[in-house]
């Protein structure tokens, strides 16, 4: 088994620094000597078995139950060096890649009850968790960084701005946010721009959640917040927006899903979609992401969902790429969960706390060394309806910086709390 490991491990990482060590104690380097040094170490011949058999799968479920473990550096400077070769996968690992593309729409039936319970599995955990990591407002998707040095909870902020003013919002249109989450996104824009806005959600966890703070806030006659599929609820609405909900719709209703935009919004109307994409092509979902931590979810490439959005008839007026904003609010992530580990372990237990440590990890590098990236697409259904240049982008933050430097600012959560 060590030869075996020593040789299909060698002829995949050829970039950076690893030493293994085999559950027999022997040691190998592989890599060219550049970058940090991390070291790993195969507790059983089964976790070295199982990770030649299925790495995509099974080196996650070995770091859960303890088998293979991180005995210099982290488990982000492992997945760094290992996600980061030049293949994106071993060679000794294609044929799953293969089977698994070929089957990549029977994992993604999302009708409707499947929908709601593929949401509940990831979304209706024990909300302290979430608190332990994410920023003061909640936002559960890529923050937009304007500067190198912001930090999390500034740069959710100008997330939520730089959608609102691609919105090109006026008091008293009727907006749409689908994929709500916890109502931040949905309470700003009600703040900020005086509409009246309709989330809908899947997640009874984040439902309750998001009524209690638009009734906290004095804004639950501006903004409520319902547990609805995005395909059942009446329109019409002047403004659409989703953000990090995309990822959960499916290839095969990606249709379905334009469609019933283009019914939802006035003739007038903007919508903004945020989404993650990969920038490769048509792929499949880690496997190891799709069984423990996103179930029925995928990530689109662009070449997937503009023949979607054509067949609909949406007009695209603005597509923008966010390159490794979405690493940076990983790592924001990463770092404040990990400062708080302990609470995490509380909470569920060690093996939860691992797993989550990894897909924080493995989620950070599949933007920082890999090739996933976030977009944001501008929809309307004809022409004239936002302006011709991007400069009034910029102008309609800078308006409402100066209404958000009036507002009551959330009480901000530092890690470690």
């Amino acid at each position: 088994m060590d030869r075996l490991l020593r040789y299909f491990l060698g002829r995949f990482i050829r970039r950076g620094s690893i030493t293994f060590t085999t559950a027999s104690g022997a040691q190998f380097i592989c890599g060219d000597g550049t970058g940090v040094p991390v070291a790993v170490r195969f507790m059983t011949r089964g976790a070295e078995l199982r990770i030649l058999v299925d790495p995509e799968l099974y080196l996650g479920e070995a770091f859960m139950d303890g088998t293979f473990v991180v005995e210099q550096g982290t488990v982000a400077d492992v997945l760094a060096v290992l996600m980061g070769q030049a293949a994106m996968l071993p060679n000794f690992a294609r044929l799953q890649a293969w089977v698994r593309f070929l089957g990549r729409r029977a994992q993604q039936i999302n009708v409707r009850g499947r929908s709601r319970s593929n949401v509940a599995r990831h979304y209706d955990l024990d909300g302290r968790l979430y608190s332990l990591f994410l920023d003061a407002d909640k936002q559960y998707s890529c923050a937009y960084f304007e500067t190198p040095d912001a930090t999390l909870d500034d740069a959710q902020l100008a997330k939520k701005r730089h959608l609102a003013a691609k919105l090109l919002i006026k008091p008293g249109h009727r907006i749409l946010d689908i994929g709500s989450g916890w109502g931040g996104l949905g309470l700003y824009l009600a703040e900020m721009s005086g509409a009246d806005v309709t989330g809908v959600t899947l997640s009874t966890e984040q439902l309750q959640i998001s009524n209690a703070r638009a009734a906290e806030r004095n804004l639950a006659q501006s903004a409520r917040f319902l547990l609805q599929d995005y395909r059942d609820i009446p329109g019409p609405f002047d403004r659409i927006v989703s953000v990090g909900m995309f990822e959960h719709v499916g290839v095969a209703y990606y249709e379905t899903f334009f469609a019933r935009c283009a019914e939802l919004l006035s003739d007038d109307g903007v919508m903004v979609l945020h989404s993650i994409g990969r920038s490769t092509g048509p792929d499949v979902t880690s496997p190891w992401i799709r069984k423990y931590i996103f179930p029925g979810g995928y990530i689109p490439a662009l070449s997937e969902v503009m023949p979607a959005i054509e067949k609909a008839g949406l007009l695209i007026c603005d597509m923008e790429i966010l390159r490794l904003h979405y690493a940076e609010t990983l790592k924001a992530w990463r770092e404040r969960f990990m400062a708080r580990r302990e609470e995490a372990v509380r909470l569920y237990d060690e093996t939860f706390a691992r797993m989550w440590e990894f897909y924080l990890a493995a989620s950070e590098m599949s933007f920082r060394v890999q090739n996933m990236m976030n977009f944001q697409l501008q929809l309307t259904k004809r022409q004239g309806i936002v302006p011709i240049t991007r400069d009034y982008i910029g102008g309609e933050e800078a308006r409402l910086r100066l209404k958000e430097a009036g507002a009551a600012k959330p009480r901000l959560q530092l890690a470690g709390e």
